[in-house]
């Protein structure tokens, strides 16, 4: 019968429809297998991103549990971080529970399912949470009744233990190796954002903890100054206050009125160069003394200019003595070619220095003061900043 050319022709026929079949359903599950993973390495580039942009690990991980939980079609996740100080596992972030992260909840190594995870550094897969005397940890227990399956997967980054993911779905299912290796590319991409966003964090603080440091220091350096002079004990803190609120009132802010602060604080730091017998000198000075103390701000310069965290503070003790006529040094400014900070602080430097008590003089009145300073504007002040210093100095009054 096969020799019959007919039947040899159907059964040749036969066999290429079901290759052609095979090939077809061959090339939908290799199609679909491509699409699953161009799936997700779209989420796994949404992660990246969210890692690259986000400062603030909450966020992060809101970003990140949502491409888990629609990439690997789970129902409910969860992350909870390790804390290598108390060797605990607290719950952070999750996605898709019927009640609250359980945010006081401590986990230790090896305690409950996450825990064991952690400890051992392995994933931990129940088919039915619900038959096992152990419970997930990212919610309480009274939230998890209507799980089945659930996995418990270390975040790990460059060896270190970042965390725990906890995964819950309503219908018990058995992954496949694809699914299995997803998840690990998850866990991996978590723990690295976890660190990534944990070192930004870690650096902020020590940057604020850096510049504190920084200002103590220079507050220590005012005050030393104060000290070495008792005419002008408290001075630099006063002038500093004041030219700060006056500044503020100009519409300076941010990052420039920062470095107006340090740069009031230190507006004499150039006096350290000039010899005690001139600097606290009683009688009147020379022509050579008045010449050395006319130095200080270069002084100032010469000892502020190679600090990098200082160099943008440096407007006020270098030019502060400057006059709006040109009639200041050390190089004789005038106008706006003074730095405005320094033009600020010229104003109020004089109307502290003159309404403060000195051994030679009775401290002068509030509006004695201020009429020297209103005269004196457009030839030693700046004419619009001393109206907006007359106008500070009656609202505070």
């Amino acid at each position: 019968m096969v020799a019959d050319p007919d039947i040899a022709a159907f059964v040749l026929n036969y066999h290429d429809i079901t290759d052609r079949v095979r090939a077809t359903e061959a090339a939908k599950d290799l199609n679909a297998q491509l699409e699953r993973r161009m799936l997700h390495l779209q989420a796994l580039r949404r992660i990246d991103m969210a890692i690259t942009n986000a400062v603030d690990v909450a966020l992060a991980l809101d970003i990140f549990l949502e491409q888990v939980q629609a990439d690997l079609k789970v129902d409910a996740a969860g992350v909870l971080l390790y804390d290598a100080h108390t060797q605990t596992l607290q719950p952070t972030a999750a996605r898709g529970f019927d009640g609250d992260l359980d945010r006081e909840a401590r986990v230790p190594l090896g305690a409950a399912l996450a825990g064991y995870a952690a400890l051992e550094q392995r994933t931990v897969y129940l088919q039915d949470l619900q038959r096992d005397p152990r419970w997930g940890s990212v919610v309480g227990a009274e939230w998890q009744s209507s799980y089945a399956a659930y996995w418990a997967v270390p975040m790990l980054a460059k060896g270190q233990l970042q965390g725990v993911i906890e995964l819950y779905a309503t219908h018990t299912f058995v992954p496949d190796a694809e699914w299995f290796e997803f998840l690990e590319t998850f866990a991996d991409q978590g723990a690295i954002a976890v660190e990534s966003v944990l070192l930004f964090r870690s650096l902020e603080r020590s940057n604020i903890e850096l510049q504190l440091a920084y200002d103590k220091t220079i507050e220590g350096w005012a005050y030393a100054l104060d000290l070495k002079d008792e005419e002008t004990a408290g001075h630099s803190q006063r002038v500093t206050q004041m030219t700060v609120r006056l500044a503020r009132r100009l519409g300076v802010e941010g990052k420039e009125l920062t470095h107006i602060q340090r740069g009031a604080l230190l507006h004499d730091i150039g006096k350290m160069g000039i010899p005690d017998s001139v600097l606290l000198k009683r009688g009147p000075l020379d022509v050579e003394e008045r010449a050395l103390i006319e130095q200080h701000p270069v002084y100032a310069f010469d000892l502020l200019s190679p600090i990098d965290f200082l160099r943008p503070a440096i407007d006020i003790p270098y030019c502060h003595h400057e006059q709006w006529d040109g009639s200041g040094y050390p190089r004789g400014l005038a106008g706006e070619e003074i730095p405005l900070p320094a033009r600020i602080f010229a104003i109020v430097d004089v109307y502290d220095a003159l309404t403060s008590e000195r051994p030679y003089r009775s401290a002068w009145s509030r509006e004695r003061t201020l009429e020297f300073v209103r005269e004196h504007a457009g030839s030693q002040f700046d004419p619009e900043i001393v109206e907006a210093f007359m106008a500070m100095v009656r609202a505070e009054s």
